[in-house]
């Protein structure tokens, strides 16, 4: 059977897909041990896990390009969920950080709007999870921030406001909330957690990818898997069992 013969008889293949939107902390996810890579693994033959990270980013410029990541165009029934995790940057201070920091109020707004713009092009608030920024560690990222001739540009308490305004958003507009700031802090020494104050450990990957399919497997847990296990294809007649 010809390859054209052979997709002319088979409907498309619709892969859902699951996307991972956020800052540095989402961008390097997908390294070894990341909780990006954890979901994607855990996921495999169900949907995709596409990684949109970006390194740096706050909510002012996220909120501008989101409908290039996810647009109008898109079948919204192929997005099966989207994590929105921003605040690290934007909780920066502004005085010794101007160009991260987003004031707490705008912070708030643009969570809003991102999580109104989803909406608006099908993608249900039970499918939306926000991701509070984690706590800081503030000795060690001082450490970070002084070898680049830096002063410490971010404050634990601050970075908390952050994390409560994100929590706010996620009820007023009916979203789950993965309040990491509140939940790590609830180990004593919650720097094993970090790897340099700000960014994720291994340890702390594995914390967020724990927390975070405890809330996406509810979600998921009805997606079939796509194509059959390979016993159950017939190897006499394959396109009967894959067509």
């Amino acid at each position: 059977m010809a390859l054209a013969e052979a997709g002319a008889r088979g409907r498309a293949l619709l892969w859902p897909r699951v996307v991972l939107f956020g800052d540095s902390i989402t961008e390097f996810s997908f390294q070894e041990n990341g909780w990006g890579a954890y979901l994607a693994e855990r996921l495999v033959r169900k949907c995709d896990v596409v990684n949109r990270g970006l390194s740096g980013y706050n909510t002012r410029w996220a909120k501008l390009i989101l409908p290039r990541l996810i647009p109008k165009s898109d079948s919204a029934e192929s997005t099966v969920a989207v994590t929105i995790f921003f605040g690290a940057n934007d909780s920066a201070l502004k005085d010794l950080n101007p160009k991260q920091h987003v004031p707490l109020e705008e912070y708030a707004a643009n969570l809003k709007a991102m999580v109104q713009y989803l909406k608006s092009v099908g993608i249900t608030e039970d499918r939306i999870i926000l991701i509070t920024p984690p706590p800081l560690q503030e000795s060690a990222w001082e450490k970070h921030c002084l070898a680049k001739g830096d002063q410490l540009n971010r404050r634990n308490a601050t970075t908390g406001q952050y994390a409560q305004a994100c929590a706010r958003v996620a009820q007023d507009c009916g979203t789950d909330v993965l309040d990491l700031w509140t939940l790590m802090q609830r180990k004593q020494d919650f720097s094993s957690y970090l790897s340099d104050g700000l960014h994720l450990s291994r340890e702390g990957n594995s914390f967020v990818a724990a927390q975070l399919w405890s809330r996406l497997d509810k979600k998921l847990s009805a997606l079939p898997s796509l194509l059959p296990y390979w016993r159950e294809v017939d190897h006499m007649q394959p396109e009967a069992s894959l067509l």
